[in-house]
């Protein structure tokens, strides 16, 4: 944290305690701009027909099963009439809201909003499984005048390729995406929606067609303190996503390394270590939500040891992995080293806490994308390599 252009990056108030030299007060300011970054928000109304597979886009995007237990309940009968949320398993912070559709209540457009209580919501994604409707417009003109973003969302694509492909001698996939993409943004327009944005996906293949299309919209659209939000929580559907949690994780080292370095501030053998083995596991467990990789058994991968049903992530594990590594062995050893030499041992010792943590985080980061992008290749049939 010593070059100055990343001082410059540091929130305002981790900046002044760094300028005052004070350690707890910095340790305490890291800690509130992490957790703060943990709290933000971000609500997102689905709202669709019955049978629109509005429900089962709510899962998908939170990564949930259609038959988990915390699962939007499915099916082809209406199955939402009250406003329900649903927040993602791992981040809180984030809500699906599931809409009853337009047609099924008595509300007109701009009751309906009102109804929903609309001012909580980030943004609508409004869902049809077919054609979009007057209601579906009708809708999308009231949301615009509460100058709130809207997006349609073409459901079940999966099942309209394969018939298509059944029906059609000459079937060309490209094709047929264009003339239905082509389809529903004309019948909008028609509706009086201009320039409408239309995605065409698949709730039960989000790896296919336009979902990642949806999500870098939905990424490029949000405020700067709710994209980072948005892109953690979305499933690892693509290379890209993946590198882009790596790169908002990799963002969080440099504050994770600074605590560590106060950590080694205090003259007690065995107190930074104590303290990295800390962050070094909170950040491990991060990863794991983030990438959705078993931790542990990639851990125990790592030292090519089999795992025990019921094992946990701790940080006797995590230190038996970096034990592995000769540079992180050989940082901690003399970071104990120094902490005791007259004058200069505690500024060496945080210095090599510092590096230690950094070095840590970042292996076990690179670990756990590695992993993420061999999951997505395979889910996409394309093997397992990167």
């Amino acid at each position: 944290m010593g070059d100055q252009a990343e001082l410059d990056q540091c929130p305002e108030s981790v900046k002044e305690a760094l300028e005052n030299g004070d350690d707890a007060l910095i340790a305490e300011k890291v800690k509130e701009y992490l957790e703060k970054q943990e709290q933000v928000p971000l609500n997102i109304a689905v709202t669709g027909e019955s049978g629109s597979g509005k429900s089962s886009f709510v899962n998908a995007f939170r990564g949930v099963d259609n038959k988990d237990e915390n699962a939007a309940a499915t099916g082809c009968v209406e199955t939402t009439t009250e406003v329900k949320s649903y927040n993602h398993p791992k981040y809180p912070n984030v809500t699906l809201w599931d809409l009853p559709g337009i047609g099924t209540t008595k509300f007109r457009a701009d009751e309906y909003l009102e109804h929903v209580e609309f001012k909580k919501f980030d943004f609508f994604i409004i869902i049809s499984a077919d054609r979009f409707r007057e209601n579906d417009a009708k809708l999308a003109q009231e949301i615009q005048k509460m100058e709130k973003k809207f997006y349609f969302v073409r459901t079940k694509i999966d099942h309209n390729m394969q018939d298509e492909e059944r029906s059609q001698r000459d079937f060309n996939e490209e094709n047929t995406l264009d003339r239905i993409r082509k389809n529903c943004t004309e019948g909008l327009e028609k509706l009086h929606i201009p320039s409408p944005k239309v995605f065409l996906i698949s709730n039960f293949e989000p790896h296919q067609y336009d979902f990642e299309r949806l999500c870098h919209t939905l990424e490029e659209e949000l405020p700067q303190h709710q994209q980072h939000v948005l892109l953690l929580a979305l499933p690892n559907i693509s290379q890209e996503i993946c590198n882009k949690k790596r790169k908002i994780l990799k963002a969080k080292i440099k504050y994770c390394a600074l605590m560590s370095a106060v950590g080694a501030a205090v003259p007690v053998p065995g107190t930074s270590v104590a303290v990295d083995g800390g962050i070094t596991l909170k950040f491990v467990r991060k990863c794991q939500d983030v990438f959705h990789v078993d931790g542990v058994k990639l851990l125990h991968s790592l030292i090519k040891e089999p795992v025990e049903s019921g094992k946990k992530m701790t940080v006797d594990l995590i230190l038996r992995v970096l034990s592995s590594s000769v540079v992180f062995t050989s940082l901690i050893v003399a970071e104990e080293g120094t902490r005791f030499i007259p004058i200069f041992g505690i500024p060496i010792a945080m210095a090599l806490s510092s590096i230690a943590t950094y070095t840590a985080l970042t292996f076990f980061l690179d670990k756990f994308t590695e992993a993420a992008q061999k999951a997505n290749m395979k889910a996409v049939g394309l093997g397992t390599q990167v």
